[in-house]
């Protein structure tokens, strides 16, 4: 790769995480305490993996963005406002 085009990768990045915001990963025990704080939680859902399945999860909080990995599938506590995702893509 030229130096021209790993500074273009590397801003194309940069700008990919500002327009995303922050966003906090945490284990799947964590993501589900966050999600039970909530009334009415909006969760976005996807699977993906390359090798192996694996259940991503995404949800606000107070303002961040959190995120989750988890090899089974989660249970969602009642009332969450499920959003099914071809696939969820985290900068970085």
């Amino acid at each position: 790769m030229s130096a021209g085009a790993a500074a273009a990768a590397a801003a194309a990045i940069a700008k990919a995480i500002k327009a995303s915001g922050v966003i906090v990963q945490v284990s799947p025990e964590d993501f589900l305490l966050i999600v039970q704080r909530q009334q009415g939680p909006l969760v976005v859902q996807a699977i993906g993996g390359f090798f192996s399945t694996n259940y991503q999860y995404l949800s606000s909080y107070k303002g961040l963005a959190f995120f989750t990995k988890s090899p089974d599938p989660l249970v969602l506590p009642s009332g969450c406002e499920v959003v099914e995702a071809q696939k969820i893509w985290i900068p970085g």
